[in-house]
């Protein structure tokens, strides 16, 4: 299958592009620059110039292939309602490409869009004041499916940890030697589930090659891991006091981190796990913390 992935050059595309190549695939890659086109060819890929708000490239990538991964977004955390809009158009170009075409297209979502406070599943919609701003592409694709695109979303959890992280974790302790203490907010026993990335590239496989149209997947192998277990083990490896902080102190400690650092949001992926078979191997994140390579440096 030849396969149009968006966001190729990324933390999860690197891998992605890898995991699609080792299963047999040809994978034609969007780059936005000399430097990511170069990234591409050295992995044995093949090169589609564009960017996310270049419209008429991803149709144009969308059409040459036999599947698409969506896995770019703009993580701009100043202007995220901007990002989400462009990742919004962005999806009905692609989709629209595609319709009446059978072709999969996965779209990459996130749980924190979930819900908080309970255990989300597959089968939970987009909660309306949720801390991600991806309902809008989700009910697109699941839109796209009635019109003949074989869309599956893909929600990956806060925390996707593996080499090369640089998401919430690395920021949380980066804060946390800035700040001379490993914090957490209230009683710390809010919760993010999390997934090695190795895991998560393998899902996204799974889901291209598999998902019925219209499947919404988890790729959670934590299922919640308290917020302050997290801060403690970021405690012992940097020699720091472990503290909480309350609501109130939260943003002047953790900045555009704070809401994200208080979020509760556990869930399942029973479901995924079901429907495709899929079963994650790679190490959990507290494991993997515990290696000591997210405190080099």
């Amino acid at each position: 299958m030849r396969v149009f992935i968006t966001g190729a050059t990324g933390f999860i595309g690197t891998a992605l592009v890898r995991e699609l190549m080792a299963a047999g695939h040809k994978v034609l890659g969007l780059a936005r620059s000399d430097t990511s086109a170069a990234t591409l060819i050295a992995a044995g890929a093949e090169v589609h110039r564009g960017s996310l708000d270049d419209l008429e490239s991803l149709r144009r990538g969308a059409v040459a292939s036999d599947g698409v991964i969506h896995a770019a977004f703009i993580h701009d955390f100043a202007a995220y309602a901007s990002a989400s809009d462009t990742d919004r158009v962005a999806v009905e170009a692609m989709t629209g490409a595609l319709e009446g075409s059978g072709k999969p297209f996965v779209l990459t979502s996130g749980t924190l869009l979930l819900a908080p406070g309970r255990i989300g599943t597959e089968e939970d919609p987009a909660a309306p004041d949720s801390a991600s701003l991806r309902g809008p592409s989700e009910s697109v694709a699941i839109a796209a499916a009635d019109r003949g695109v074989s869309t599956s979303i893909m929600r990956l959890p806060p925390t996707v940890h593996g080499d090369g992280d640089h998401g919430f974790v690395p920021a949380l302790i980066g804060v946390a030697r800035e700040k001379g203490v490993s914090a957490y907010v209230g009683d710390g026993r809010n919760r993010w589930p999390a997934v090695h990335l190795l895991d998560a590239v393998r899902l996204y496989r799974l889901a291209l090659e598999h998902a019925p149209a219209g499947l919404r997947l988890h790729a959670v192998a934590d299922e919640g891991i308290p917020i302050r277990e997290i801060a403690g083990v970021i405690a012992r490896r940097l020699n720091l006091p472990i503290v909480a902080k309350s609501p109130e102190e939260a943003e002047d400690h953790f900045g555009w981190l704070a809401r994200f650092v208080a979020f509760d949001n556990p869930t399942s992926g029973a479901i995924t796990r079901q429907r495709l078979g899929w079963s994650p191997s790679q190490p959990g994140l507290i494991e993997d913390l515990e290696h000591g390579r997210y405190f080099e440096g």
